[in-house]
C-alpha cells in the first residue's frame, strides 16, 4: 500500500506495531484488547434547515477503551469525519491519557457535515439532536465529549444544555469540557493544547536533544492551520521570542522571513476568512508551508500532511506534532534517517485533553481554579510526561534487544507509545478480564 492511501487507523496500527516490538513478551497477549474499539455508534438523524429543507446527516461516536476510566475525546465537524478516522482519532486519545496519566480511556466523535456552509442556528439543531441521539452512552462517568475540529465553546454549552435537559436533577456540568467559563469551563483551556505544545518543544530544546537548537528565542517558525491550536501557539512561541516566519489555513498561506506580525494576521484573518493576502507577505501553499526553511515546523490542521511524497524536501530542525496524525509511518522513517527530530502527538498536543481534565475534577467539586495555578499544573505534567518520553527512549537505545534492524525508527513517538501501551498492559493484567 502506497502512502498516499493509508488510513488513519492503518496509520495507528502501524505506531501500535512499532511499540509492541519494546513491550514485555509476557504482555503480548494483552495487546489485542488495546486494537479494536470497545464501542463504535453510528447515527442518522434528520435537521431542519433554515430554508425549511430537511437534509439526513451522519454522526459517529467511537469509545476505544475504560480501562483507565471514562471515555474522553472531542466531537468535530467536517466534511470528510469517517467512522476509520474517528476510530484512530478514539485510539490515539487512549494513548495520551495513559501516556499523561491521565484516568480516562480515549473516545472521539464527528458530524459528517460542512460547518462553514451553514448556520448558526442549523449548527445548535444538528449539536442538539447529535447529543439526544447518543442519549445515555454519554456521561460524566461514562464517555466525555469536548472541542474538536470545527466546533467550540458554544458548541459545547450546547452538549452541555441538551443533556442536562435530559437528565435533569443532576449536577451535569461534568459531562462536557471546553464549556464556556460560565457554565463551568476552566480558565486555559482554549489555550491549553498550543501551551502544552510550547511546553514540550520547550522542554526538548532545553535537554539539548535538538543539537541544532539551543533556545527557542530567535527560531524561525512555520505553522501550518491558523484555527484555535495554530493562532495562540503562534502568539505563545512569538511571546518566548520566536520569529513566526509561515502561517496559513485552509485557503492557503503567507510566507515572512522577517516575521510575521500577529496582531496583523489575526485582524486580517477575522475580515476576511483567511490569511490569504496580507499586507508585505509572500502569498504561498499549504503544501509550500511544509517545506519552508525554519527551525520548528508546526502541523496544527489535519493529519497525513507529512507523506513519503513529501518527507524528503522538509528543510526544518524539528517537527512538533499539533495535529493528530500528521505524519506517516513512512515519513517518520525518512525524517529519522535525515537527522530531523519529531516531537510525536501523543504528548505534543495532549495539554487539551489534561486541562479538560482539570475543568472536570472541577465541576465534579463544583469549584474553579485560577488560571496561574491551571497553567502550573498543565506546564508540570506536559513536563513529566516529556521527561518520561526520554528517559524510555534512552532506555530503549540502550536495550534494543535485537530490533536495530526494525522497519521504523526507534524514535520519540516509538519511545512515547511504547510507554503507554506498557501502562495500559499492566493496568489490564492488574485488573483482569471480566468474567
Amino acid at each position: 500500500m502506497s502512502d498516499d492511501d493509508i488510513t488513519p487507523s492503518q496509520i495507528s496500527a502501524v505506531n501500535l506495531q512499532r511499540a509492541q516490538r519494546y513491550i514485555d513478551s509476557g504482555q503480548d497477549n494483552l495487546l489485542p484488547i488495546l486494537k479494536y474499539p470497545r464501542r463504535v455508534i453510528s447515527v442518522n438523524f434528520p435537521i431542519e434547515m433554515d430554508d425549511g429543507s430537511v437534509e439526513v446527516f451522519r454522526g459517529y461516536r467511537v469509545l476505544h477503551n475504560r480501562t483507565l476510566g471514562p471515555g474522553k475525546g472531542g466531537i468535530r465537524f467536517h466534511p470528510e469525519v469517517d467512522l476509520d478516522e474517528v476510530s484512530a482519532l478514539a485510539m490515539l486519545m487512549t494513548w495520551k491519557c495513559a501516556l499523561l496519566e491521565i484516568p480516562f480511556g480515549g473516545a472521539k466523535g464527528g458530524v459528517v457535515c460542512d460547518p462553514k456552509s451553514l448556520s448558526q442556528g442549523e449548527l445548535r439543531r444538528i449539536t442538539r439532536r447529535f447529543i439526544s441521539e447518543l442519549g445515555d452512552d454519554l456521561g460524566p462517568y461514562t464517555d466525555i465529549p469536548s472541542p474538536d475540529l470545527y466546533t467550540d465553546e458554544q458548541t459545547m454549552a450546547w452538549v452541555y444544555d441538551t443533556y442536562d435537559v435530559m437528565h435533569q436533577g443532576n449536577n451535569n456540568r461534568a459531562v462536557v469540557t471546553g464549556k464556556p467559563l460560565l457554565l463551568g469551563g476552566s480558565p486555559g483551556r482554549r489555550e491549553a493544547t498550543a501551551r502544552g505544545c510550547v511546553s514540550v518543544t520547550e522542554y526538548f530544546i532545553h535537554r539539548g536533544l535538538i543539537p541544532a537548537l539551543s533556545e527557542l528565542r530567535g527560531s524561525r517558525v512555520a505553522i501550518q492551520g491558523f484555527g484555535n491550536v495554530g493562532e495562540v501557539a503562534a502568539q505563545l512561541f512569538s511571546e518566548c521570542g520566536a520569529i513566526i516566519v509561515a502561517l496559513s489555513d485552509s485557503q492557503g498561506g503567507i510566507a515572512d522571513g522577517e516575521g510575521i506580525d500577529l496582531t496583523e494576521a489575526s485582524a486580517f484573518k477575522k475580515t476576511t476568512g483567511t490569511l490569504v493576502g496580507l499586507a508585505h507577505t509572500e502569498t504561498i501553499t499549504n503544501s509550500d508551508l511544509l517545506e519552508i526553511d525554519c527551525d520548528v515546523l508546526i502541523p496544527a490542521a489535519l493529519g497525513r500532511q507529512i507523506t513519503a511524497d513529501n518527507a524528503g524536501s522538509i528543510k526544518a530542525k524539528v517537527i512538533v506534532e499539533a495535529a493528530n496524525g500528521p505524519v506517516t509511518p513512512a515519513a517518520d522513517r525518512i525524517l529519522a534517517e535525515r537527522g530531523i527530530w519529531l516531537l510525536p502527538d501523543i504528548l505534543v498536543n495532549a495539554g487539551g485533553v489534561t486541562v479538560s481534565y482539570f475543568e472536570w475534577l472541577q465541576n465534579l467539586d463544583n469549584e474553579t481554579w485560577q488560571l496561574d495555578e491551571v497553567n502550573s499544573r498543565l506546564h508540570q505534567r506536559m513536563r513529566a510526561s516529556a521527561e518520561a518520553t526520554i528517559a524510555r527512549w534512552q532506555y530503549l537505545q540502550c536495550d534494543l534487544s535485537g530490533n536495530e534492524d526494525a522497519e521504523y525508527p526507534l524514535d520519540l513517538r516509538t519511545a512515547a507509545l511504547t510507554l503507554a501501551v506498557d501502562r495500559l498492559a499492566q493496568i489490564t493484567a492488574q485488573r483482569g478480564i471480566w468474567p
